[in-house]
């Protein structure tokens, strides 16, 4: 994934010396205008099956001129940057309204009825540029939770489902127009993901791309996601991304928002943004909060230098945002800070690994290849009691699962998904970052698209030459993993340290410079062997990889290294639990 910081992009300017204002709640507007069914319709799809009243990105296509009115309301009270009204325009989304071939309409309508406001208001003053975000829901199913609690690997959607969704939204903003991406009200990290690899995935075929925002909901002060994971965890999770800010929106008030806005503000290199709720919904849905008490609560966000990127959500008007604009008068902004560029993994929490940390514990029973109980377990199918093996490695204090499913028996792509499927139902297993163990990179794949966290392929290597090598390193990138890279070239397995050394350097010199791959997100296996053989020439294998391990970690910067102890006393007999 290249890097996209956009320097040239107008708004980095203008975030360097002011607090942007972002507009407010589009869905407390068009109720304003008590529309009828009718009015959803228009002439158009007067005879559409099913209720379309609710479609509110519909109106963008028979109602132009109400969502042109809100734009230059919000524009007019102050807003930099205006989203959208396209939350629910995608193909996931517009299923309940058989509307799934407009998508792309829809999206291109809006964009451009967005883009005609933003001109008109940056032309009557052009030391004041407007922008359009176009604006990336998080589609109404999860992909990381089953909608039937009697069947916890049950999914109703997946990721392809998911990228193919966002991708063709994606298209209808960007052809019209939009300024900015913003991927927003995220509850389930795995589907941000999706939108995230279906932008990049846009920008690489088209050769047009746009500054990319996140916003993240946290459902209540616990200060974790829907699908579970802490803010720091969702943020390691998409920080692969190239993006211009990250924040959080919907839910919660702006005095309920605080502590993790804070957090952000304190973890995240890029700018942030923040655009809480008028306050917490009364016992009729509706919001109390005044703008004004919103934009004193906001105001002290912005003295505490918090903030970048400032608006309003669900149950605010054009008054917030005139308040809010107001209160940000004259305030710096946030400053970017330096976060120490250390490995760092994710399950529903974060897992940092600094230069004074322990060794890291990789729990490998839930391995059909190592462990003959749970590979029994899993040839039965009895995949509830094959968990068991994942929570009492993480009991007994594995910071890491590794999951293999490679056996000659076994469907192993379709075990894979169940299992990590499975694990995500179980919060007390799912808290520690996954390695993905394959021969197979289709294995490994399927594995990626069903994880939330930030997790570890394991693995690749030049096994196959450079090209198939660099095609699964950007992959494991673009869907924010790490690497395992084993010491194995197109000669075949490394087994002295010089050899050991010459492969990892290489493999490095690859992924850092020609990928841009983070050194924080390779890991080198510089193969123990199994030594407990017998065999003379293997007596030496375990120096080896001392020696190659102590050369690695004194010039290859940032990398990590990894060492399979099992392989110590593999060989030793009746050692297979």
């Amino acid at each position: 994934m290249a890097k996209r910081f956009y320097p040239d992009h107008p708004i980095h300017n203008l975030l360097k010396e002011r607090i942007l204002i972002l507009d407010g709640a589009m869905g407390t507007m068009i109720q304003g205008y008590k529309l009828s069914e009718e009015d959803y319709r228009g002439e158009r799809f007067a005879d559409h099956p099913g209720e379309l009243k609710g479609n509110n990105d519909l109106l963008c296509l028979t109602q132009p001129r109400i969502i042109e009115e809100i734009h230059r309301a919000y524009l007019e009270a102050g807003a930099d940057i205006i989203e959208t009204n396209t939350f629910n325009a995608n193909g996931i989304s517009m299923q309940d309204y058989q509307m799934v071939p407009l998508v792309y309409e829809i999206n291109l309508a809006a964009a451009r009825l967005a883009r005609a406001a933003a001109e008109d208001f940056t032309a009557r003053t052009p030391e004041k540029p407007r922008f359009v975000a176009g604006a990336i829901g998080p589609t109404n199913r999860t992909a990381s939770l089953s909608p039937d609690v009697n069947r916890p690997g049950y999914r109703n959607v997946n990721f392809d489902q998911l990228r193919e969704a966002y991708y063709e939204q994606v298209r209808g903003l960007m052809d019209g127009g939009v300024d900015l991406l913003l991927v927003e009200t995220v509850f389930d990290t795995l589907n941000c993901k999706a939108a995230l690899f279906a932008i990049e995935e846009y920008f690489e075929q088209t050769g047009r791309s746009v500054p990319v925002m996140v916003s993240v909901t946290i459902v209540d002060a616990s200060g974790r996601t829907l699908s579970g994971q802490t803010l720091e965890a969702f943020w390691i999770s998409i920080s692969h991304a190239n993006l211009l800010s990250v924040g959080l929106n919907c839910a919660l008030g702006a005095k309920e928002m605080r502590p993790h806005v804070e957090e952000l503000s304190r973890i995240a290199p890029i700018y942030v943004s923040a655009y809480p709720n008028a306050g917490l919904p009364n016992e009729f849905g509706g919001y109390d909060q005044t703008p004004e008490e919103m934009a004193a609560l906001l105001e002290e966000f912005a003295r505490s230098g918090f903030l970048n990127i400032v608006g309003s959500c669900c149950g605010s008007t054009p008054e917030f945002t005139r308040r809010i604009a107001e209160a940000m008068e004259g305030k710096p902004p946030r400053r970017l800070p330096r976060v120490p560029e250390y490995s760092q993994f994710s399950g529903l929490e974060p897992l940092t690994v600094r230069p004074d940390s322990n060794f890291i514990n990789v729990g490998e029973r839930c391995n059909v290849t190592g462990s003959r109980k749970f590979a029994r377990l899993i040839r039965e199918g009895k995949f509830e009691e094959a968990l068991e093996v994942a929570r009492q490695q993480v009991e007994n204090g594995a910071q890491i699962l590794d999951i293999n499913m490679d056996e000659g028996m076994l469907d192993s792509r379709e075990a894979m998904v169940t299992f990590i499927n499975l694990i995500a139902s179980e919060p007390d297993i799912a808290r520690v970052p996954l390695m993905l163990d394959s021969s197979k990179w289709s294995v490994i794949e399927a594995g990626l698209k069903c994880t939330q966290g930030k997790s570890i392929v394991n693995s690749i290597s030049l096994k196959a030459g450079e090209e198939e090598f660099k095609r699964q390193a950007r992959l494991a990138r673009r869907y924010g993993a790490a690497v395992i890279v084993m010491a194995f070239d197109e000669q075949g397995q490394a087994d002295t340290a010089e050899r050991k050394v010459e492969i990892c350097t290489r493999a490095y010199r690859i992924l850092t410079e020609e990928l841009d791959f983070p050194p924080q997100d390779i890991i080198f296996d510089p193969n123990i062997f199994a030594v407990a053989t017998g065999i003379e020439e293997h007596n030496n294998y375990a120096v080896e990889f001392f020696e190659a391990t102590r050369q690695i970690k004194a010039t290859l910067p940032k990398a990590l290294v990894s060492g399979g102890v099992s392989n110590v006393s593999f060989a030793f007999r009746g050692n297979n639990p």
